[in-house]
């Protein structure tokens, strides 16, 4: 005779519809997402719903899917704006958005509709404050070993990354799509995260941050470019000096050939650089791109000179100032008989120039911005006429912001917008594994107009009612019932 099996007690489950994922989650449990639970029998948002209270520019929290420790104080609607920021997704869009709330607003009846939107067309656009080369435009980037975005332009004093978007998302491997998620995730919630471009750079980048290029911190970006801080600083260099060379992977400046210098009546120094000229005193590709003076790969910048001139007005003693676009590298010379710079103590007369162009360089940061396409089914958590949305954001009769973030709208159709990620409170941003980002997302209309739209009027609460009684998360428009219950 055996011994009976012990029965195995059955855990019943709920199946969470806030994403195409779908989780079976047991009682007591989380969903993969770390965003939804299983509370008592119900899926719970496990984060508070976040209300901005902009008179003291911090936002306060409330419990949205139970009743809140509310004191039954009026509310000023002016000074109060519920955010998307923990309210639930509308996930299957059929249904409508967590919170339609209602607010007056200087005797305005005005509509918020706030969800949390899954995003797999989305991505973040970073601008890293360097003069340091990070690797050529159109280079892959990679973060852990996976290629997520690319290099796109030089700007004035910036270097542009393009991560994510749907193809690193959805259209690469399993590993290549989680990957991006998971740094795109950490860069919104202004996490640091290490990068990697092809033939480039190792740089960390962290929102709000100092770039570290190589393990190197970044201090300053550059002032211009090098004609840019000839014309800025000439004057100041006139009888100090008989040549300034400002070094720049870009654009070079030499001050006695540059305008700037001409028309303050500069001698000519008989001075040759090896780079292409492009108008006088400005000259490109002098060096390589790197990590050198003025981005270039140059740790020496007297090799970006060729034989000076005797005939053109070089002579014994003739001074030289060699400097970068943010001043932290600099070198001054004397020409020897033999017309060769060599290196002098710079005078005390000369060095608070140098000093300026450092004091005129902004701090370096990095700057993410967050950027991702609302033109889709999540339309209809606002209206049931979804194209009326498009129409009415794209004619600036919809304000749209992210957790309570302005946000620039692009022209052109649909509704594509970009954020500051420094902007929004902190954590704003989640993921599911599908993978997609969820990031919080605001229509602000008047009730007028959101009549017109077609919007769910009928659901629509004011903020004391959502600040009292919160709300549970598909109370009514649950997608799919309890395993063995009813929906």
């Amino acid at each position: 005779m055996t011994d009976a099996k012990p029965t195995r007690e059955k855990v019943e489950k709920i199946r969470c519809d806030a994403c195409p994922v779908m989780c079976f989650i047991a009682e007591g449990r989380i969903g993969a997402c770390d965003r939804y639970a299983n509370q008592a029998g119900r899926i719970v948002r496990c984060d508070p719903l976040t209300v901005l209270d902009r008179r003291i520019a911090t936002g306060g929290e409330i419990r949205p899917f139970l009743k809140s420790d509310w004191d039954g104080r009026l509310v000023t609607d002016d000074d109060l704006f519920v955010t998307a920021v923990g309210s639930g997704t509308t996930y299957p869009d059929y249904k409508p958005a967590p919170f339609i709330v209602s607010r007056e607003v200087e005797g305005v009846d005005f509509v918020t509709v706030v969800t949390e939107a899954i995003f797999s067309y989305c991505g973040v656009k970073v601008k890293i404050d360097t003069d340091r080369h990070l690797g050529h435009e159109g280079a892959p980037v990679r973060a852990n070993g996976e290629i997520i975005g690319l290099v796109i332009t030089s700007e004035y004093g910036s270097q542009m990354l393009s991560l994510g978007g749907v193809d690193h998302l959805t259209g690469g491997t399993k590993l290549e799509g989680r990957t991006t998620c998971d740094a795109l995730l950490r860069l919104c919630n202004r996490e640091a995260v290490e990068l990697c471009i092809d033939n480039g750079v190792t740089v960390i980048v962290e929102a709000g941050c100092a770039p570290i290029v190589e393990g190197v911190r970044e201090e300053r970006m550059r002032v211009g470019c090098g004609s840019a801080t000839i014309g800025m600083f000439a004057s100041q260099w006139q009888g100090q000096v008989d040549e300034v060379v400002v070094v720049d992977d870009h654009i070079t400046g030499v001050v006695s050939e540059h305008q700037a210098g001409k028309v303050l009546g500069w001698q000519d120094t008989g001075i040759k650089i090896m780079g292409q000229r492009s108008t006088p005193g400005r000259y490109f590709q002098v060096a390589d791109p790197g990590l050198g003076w003025g981005g270039t790969n140059v740790d020496d910048p007297l090799t970006i000179l060729g034989p000076w001139n005797a005939k053109k007005g070089a002579k014994p003693g003739l001074t030289l100032l060699m400097v970068s676009t943010t001043g932290e590298q600099w070198g001054y010379f004397v020409l020897d008989d033999d017309l060769v710079p060599q290196p002098a103590d710079i005078p005390d007369t000369l060095r608070p120039s140098v000093d300026l162009i450092a004091e005129n360089c902004e701090p370096a940061l990095c700057t993410v911005m967050f950027m991702a396409g609302a033109g889709g089914s999540l339309r209809s958590g606002v209206t049931r006429n979804p194209v009326k949305l498009t129409r009415s954001v794209q004619a600036l009769k919809t304000r749209v912001t992210c957790g309570g973030a302005e946000t620039f709208i692009w022209p052109g159709g649909g509704i594509t917008m970009m954020a500051d990620v420094l902007d929004l409170p902190d954590n704003a941003f989640g993921y599911v594994p599908t993978p997609a980002i969820v990031a919080p997302l605001e229509f602000t209309v008047s009730r007028e107009e959101y009549r017109a739209l077609g919007g769910h009027d009928t659901l629509v609460r004011d903020i004391d009612d959502v600040l009292e009684h919160g709300g549970e998360y598909g109370s009514d428009v649950r997608a799919v019932a309890p395993i063995g219950g009813k929906n």
